[in-house]
């Protein structure tokens, strides 16, 4: 019977450690579809352009409707971003900072107003904490879109995947000299990221207790 119990404890706690594997939930901390782009409950802009103009912007229907919804409800950016057109543009659109609990994953839209003589580029960019702009802060690169006439003319999906655990935020960055950029837009923005199962935990401490009941029964 002892040796029962003790087997039954180190299968529990065995069970426990593989858990990790397979039961984390997948929790979604951020769904963004941009009906008002003035009013994004969290969302930053900075725009660090030289000279700033435009910043972000909701987008236009007549350029190209959005990925889904209102014909307009993306996020919209251009060559305005700085001062009538000419300078360089570095115009970022941050996220509120979010809860990440493990393997996360990024997914949005992008598309372009498909012009070849042009070659919008934009960065998406990570930040552990809720503070801090910047590329200082911003020092993780997930992705870069375009460049060299590469930007897609159509709505396409782009995601990202990497291990983030705490406080964390992301960054759009639209930058390049102004008369080398046009008119790109973002949409559907999501953020789903892994969370423990409660059951994992109580499976782990319900294997340790048997465990260390079985090894005080065997003392005495």
């Amino acid at each position: 019977m002892k040796r029962l119990a003790s087997l039954c404890g180190t299968a529990l706690v065995a069970a426990a450690a593989w858990a990790p594997l397979s039961s984390h939930a997948a929790v979604e901390v951020l769904n963004e579809g941009f009906n008002n782009v003035d009013s994004l409950p969290g969302w930053v802009q900075l725009n660090l352009s030289t000279p700033p103009g435009e910043g972000w912007f909701q987008g236009n229907a007549g350029v190209f409707a959005a990925q889904s919804g209102a014909a307009n409800s993306y996020a919209g950016v251009n060559f305005l971003s700085a001062a009538n057109g000419i300078g360089m543009v570095d115009n970022w659109l941050i996220t509120p900072t979010l809860a990440l609990g493990g393997v996360t994953t990024l997914s949005f839209y992008v598309n372009s107003q498909g012009s070849s003589a042009f070659s919008d580029l934009l960065e998406v960019r990570f930040a552990y904490g809720s503070t801090g702009t910047g590329l200082d802060a911003f020092d993780t690169l997930l992705l870069t879109v375009g460049g060299e006439g590469n930007f897609p003319s159509q709505w396409q999906q782009l995601t990202a995947s990497f291990d983030a655990a705490g406080a964390g935020r992301f960054a759009f960055r639209y930058l390049g000299e102004a008369d080398t950029l046009d008119y790109v837009g973002i949409d559907s923005v999501r953020v789903v990221t892994a969370v423990p199962e409660p059951s994992t935990y109580l499976m782990l401490l319900a294997g340790l207790g048997a465990v260390a009941a079985s090894a005080r029964r065997l003392r005495r």
